[in-house]
């Protein structure tokens, strides 16, 4: 596999610096840096990189926008990791409803950085399915006309219907195998099929689609 190539986005020139060397010390290539949303959106043009590491509040364009436009841009779309200072934030899940892969909070050792760009770059989620939860149960929509089937999830049979929701509510694979009585190779191809149906990058975009589309609701509420 060829070297992990990665653009941080960050308008603290400490913070890109640190997670530079970290990253660097690693052997990942950092290919590109940016002060603000527009800066990280031409990086990412420019350099191709697989993981974008996109700090969530930037002057002149947001990591919200630059991550959509990001996401929308091209053939080959990179994996993007918000940075926060704030682990229950509203504009950390807008970014995942976008299409973002996760969050770290800046503060995050130099162990897990490098343990989730790699994680990312090799097409899992970053986010536990119940630290996702957690965030949608939050921040999703809440309007009482919402509609309990979206079209998209016709394309899935009951079963996958049943997976989703399961995963959706928190469920690892090991976790979803016991409650249904498969075996987690049959789990997992259940999951894989959920995520190409609806053309969806990882877990996490399953479980913000599960809330999002009525399919499951959030603890304590019709």
């Amino acid at each position: 596999m060829s070297r992990l190539r990665v653009v941080v986005a960050d308008d603290q020139v400490l913070v890109r610096t640190g997670f530079r060397m970290i990253l660097t010390a690693d052997g990942i290539d950092v290919v590109g840096e940016a002060t603000n949303g527009l800066e990280a959106v031409e990086a990412v043009r420019r350099t191709v990189p697989d993981v974008v590491l996109m700090d969530i509040r930037m002057p002149e364009l947001d990591g919200l926008e630059a991550t959509r436009r990001i996401l929308t841009g091209g053939e080959s779309e990179p994996r993007v990791i918000i940075l926060t200072t704030f682990d229950l934030d509203h504009y950390v899940y807008a970014a995942l409803s976008a299409g973002a892969s996760g969050f770290l909070l800046k503060d995050v050792t130099p162990e897990h950085l490098v343990a989730a760009v790699r994680m990312v770059r090799s097409g899992d989620a970053l986010l536990a399915p119940a630290i996702t939860r957690r965030l949608v149960e939050r921040f999703a929509d809440r309007r009482p006309d919402t509609v309990a089937r979206h079209r998209d999830l016709a394309a899935l049979t009951p079963r996958e219907l049943e997976v989703l929701g399961l995963l959706a509510r928190g469920l690892s694979n090991a976790e979803l195998a016991g409650e249904l009585h498969l075996s987690e190779a049959t789990v997992k191809t259940h999951v894989a099929r959920i995520l190409a149906k609806l053309g969806l990058r990882d877990r996490v975009q399953a479980v913000v689609v599960a809330y999002e589309t009525g399919l499951v609701t959030p603890s304590g509420q019709a």
